[in-house]
């Protein structure tokens, strides 16, 4: 009877074990990364990971690798390589996680390139979502992303009709109103003002 609890224990034991145990040898800690691999990795979470920068009180600079909110979609344990980084015009001391670089006609070039949009799917994942953030579909922004991104994201975010501007200078017949006149109060007595306390 004891042997029996003893060998049912034991099961019980290594079942625990052997579930915590790759969670605590092989998963990525964003807190655990050095500052050139922390920026583009997900975590054993599947949270993304960001560099930040601290100033010290001597003034020196310090990095170090955070784990953000973000998730990352059907991915964890993930260090981007250095050719993704290479082909998709990042770089690995990229501070935080923004979607200002999909204004950038030459970074969305590269990474709407075949070489980075369907060899590196960790980055698309993120800017897909970035861009979805601003009303963006990310495709559609590399469809036409064949002239000024700033241009393409605004067309795409009002639906492709953008009203064209004024082709010569506009003069409004309206003009702002003037003012009425001075008005002087020379007896008057002004009450003296006091800080409140």
């Amino acid at each position: 009877m004891a042997s029996k609890f003893i060998s049912t224990s034991l099961v019980i034991v290594s079942l625990l074990i052997s579930l915590a145990l790759p969670s605590t040898l092989g998963g990525i800690e964003c807190e655990n990364l050095s500052m050139e691999t922390c920026s583009f990795a997900v975590s054993s979470s599947s949270k993304r990971c960001v560099l930040e920068k601290h100033v010290k009180r001597t003034g020196e600079e310090a990095y170090t690798c955070r784990t953000s909110e973000i998730e990352a979609d059907k991915l964890k344990d993930h260090i981007e390589s250095d050719q993704c980084i290479k082909v998709c015009n990042l770089d690995r001391k990229s501070l935080g996680i923004s979607s200002d670089s999909l204004l950038e006609s030459r970074f969305t070039e590269k990474l709407c390139s075949p070489q980075c949009y369907k060899s590196c799917p960790n980055i698309v994942d993120l800017y897909f979502n970035l861009a979805a953030g601003e009303g963006v579909f990310l495709p559609k922004l590399c469809e036409v992303n064949g002239g000024n991104a700033r241009r393409g994201m605004a067309e795409l975010k009002s639906y492709g009709y953008v009203a064209p501007g004024p082709v010569h200078p506009v003069e409004f017949a309206a003009s702002a109103p003037q003012p009425i006149g001075y008005v002087e109060f020379a007896d008057a007595v002004v009450a003296p003002s006091y800080p409140p306390y």
